[in-house]
Parts: C-alpha cells; sequence; structure tokens
C-alpha cells in the first residue's frame, strides 16, 4: 500500500490517543505504522526532499490537524494527549475526519461526513487547492497554509510557557521589531511587577525619546473592554501616552472598539497576531526549506533576437 494522506492518519491516530495517556510521538510512529500495516519499504519512503520519511511527516501534519481542531493538546515537547473532544469525536463512532477544513456545527461540535459528502464538498477556504489551480497558485497556497498551520502550533507552544517566560518573548520580539534600545535596556524595563497594572515599559527607539508601556497576559480567557479599561487607566497614572496589550487568547470587539475612541494609543496583539508577528521576525522559529522559483529572462535573449532578425520581422 501505499503511504496514506496526512487526512486519512488522522482517525487511526486519534484512537490510539483513545486510552488518555500521555504518548511520545516517536512511539505513536511505530504503533500507527503497525496499526495501518504499513510496509518496511512505505515506512521508508522519503520525501522528494530526501529530508524525511513521508510518513513521518504526514503523522505530523495529522497531528497538527488535530490540535488545531481541538482533539488533542501537546503535554511538552513531542509528548501529545487526547482532549475531550477527542474522546466525544470516538464516542460518535465517525468513520472519516475532515481536515480541508474541519468541520463543526453551529455548537463547534465535531460533525463526521461521508466519503460521497467529502467528494462533493465545496469549500471557500483562501488556501483550498483546487483542479483549475496552475503550480505557481499551488506553491502559494500550500506555502500560505504551512504558514498558518505553524502559527497555530506556535501559540500552543506560547501557552505552555509561563508567565515569565512570555514577558521574555515579548521583550525578544519587541528588539525584532527595533523597539527597546538594546537588550540590557529591554531586560530592566520588563518584568516590573505591581506597578499599577504595568507588567513594563521599553523605549519606543534607540534614543528613548518615548516609551511604551507594556501588558503582557498568558491568558486563556477573552480580554474584554474592563481589562483595557483598567490598562488605560495605569498608563494615565503613569503620564503615559502609548502601550501595548498582548494576550494568548483574544479581545472582544468591545475591546477593540474602545482603543478607536480614547486618547490614549493601545495597540492589542493577539495570541494569532502574536504568533504572526514571532514567524515574520524569526523568533522561536528557523527555517527548514528554501524554494527558489525562476523563469525565463527574456532580455537575456533579445540580443539573439535582433541577430537573428526576429525583431525586425514583427515591424
Amino acid at each position: 500500500m501505499a503511504v496514506p494522506s496526512s487526512q486519512s492518519l488522522t482517525l487511526p491516530l486519534l484512537k490510539i490517543l483513545q486510552d488518555g495517556k500521555i504518548h511520545i510521538l516517536k512511539d505513536l510512529y511505530r504503533q500507527l505504522a503497525e496499526d495501518i500495516r504499513l510496509s518496511e519499504a512505505d515506512k521508508n519512503e522519503l520525501l522528494p526532499s530526501g529530508a524525511e520519511r513521508t510518513f513521518n511527516n504526514r503523522v505530523r501534519w495529522a497531528k497538527t490537524y488535530l490540535e488545531k481542531g481541538g482533539f488533542l493538546r501537546t503535554v511538552s515537547k513531542a509528548r501529545y494527549v487526547i482532549t475531550k473532544r477527542g474522546l466525544e469525536v470516538l464516542a460518535s463512532e465517525a468513520n472519516f475526519i475532515n481536515v480541508y477544513p474541519l468541520e463543526f456545527d453551529e455548537q463547534n461540535q465535531f460533525s463526521s461526513i461521508s466519503d460521497q459528502e467529502l467528494l462533493e464538498e465545496t469549500s471557500n477556504t483562501t488556501f483550498q487547492i483546487t483542479e483549475n489551480d496552475t503550480p505557481e497558485e499551488i506553491l502559494e497556497k500550500s506555502y500560505y497554509r504551512m504558514s498558518e498551520d505553524l502559527s497555530t502550533e506556535l501559540l500552543s507552544k506560547i501557552k505552555e510557557c509561563s508567565p515569565e517566560f512570555l514577558e521574555k518573548l515579548v521583550v525578544d520580539l519587541l528588539l525584532a521589531m527595533d523597539y527597546g534600545g538594546t537588550k540590557e535596556d529591554a531586560g530592566q524595563a520588563i518584568g516590573r511587577r505591581g506597578d499599577g497594572g504595568i507588567d513594563g515599559i521599553i523605549k519606543e527607539d534607540k534614543l528613548g525619546l518615548d516609551t511604551i508601556y507594556i501588558q503582557a497576559k498568558r491568558w486563556n480567557n477573552t480580554v474584554g473592554r474592563p481589562d483595557i479599561q483598567a490598562f488605560a487607566g495605569s498608563l494615565e497614572g503613569q503620564r503615559a501616552k502609548k502601550g501595548v496589550f498582548i494576550t494568548t487568547s483574544k479581545f472582544t470587539n468591545e475591546a477593540k472598539d474602545y482603543v478607536q475612541v480614547i486618547n490614549k494609543k493601545i495597540a492589542l496583539i493577539d495570541g494569532e497576531w502574536l504568533a504572526q508577528l514571532m514567524i515574520e521576525y524569526g523568533l522561536g522559529v528557523s527555517e527548514c526549506k528554501r524554494y527558489i522559483v525562476k523563469r525565463i529572462d527574456t532580455d537575456y535573449f533579445v540580443d539573439e533576437e535582433v541577430s537573428s532578425g526576429k525583431v525586425g520581422d514583427k515591424l
């Protein structure tokens, strides 16, 4: 048999986790290969780049899709456990999990779909690949989809870390974005507890002509208007004009509307944007592959066209 797609591996992978125990990734590779009776040749098949086994790569993507859907969670590095939602999926005796995209009903509960429904399914997702896409479009959509999945995985990793680590992360990110002056200045500014709702301050520029007050919260609950009002009040107490409120969760619409009508300039960075900024500025991620797409350089052939009379023929 050929190596199954990452989508086909999601349900068998989830079944291995149904015992509720913590499983190590390398054990999942072995157990899943045994469960689907994968041959040695298929297990050793490599990606076109030769950098990784195809099966291992697809298992990791299956894990990412399941984690994105809330069916499993990361306990620590390369260790995973099933969630309540994952157990509910298995209890429903679903025979398929669709990850293009994951299907949910209005109550955000998993809905199984038949193979026929999958074939007939049409999705309006930006990154959905269709048979009409050119190779360049497929490459671009694949890139953005991988970036989206990386963002989800990165945010999950951030939520596992301590509040102190989040503060360090904020320092590193703002420095990467050319805020904060020097590393030493930034390190001294962050982590000032009990200062009227301010977690720290950082220079806006290298000359320190203005300062930005920061609040960084590793929260799961949505941040509402009262939280932002309290932060704005803290800025007033410091006679500050600018602030950044960073959270690993989300902001309510009321909170977003509030910062638009006050005199203070407060930037709201939610978990999704935080992960995207980390990817953009290369923080907590590393480059693993680079593809360079080339096309014909028509300017190079101009002299040949002139000498052969092709240009004159066109006049």
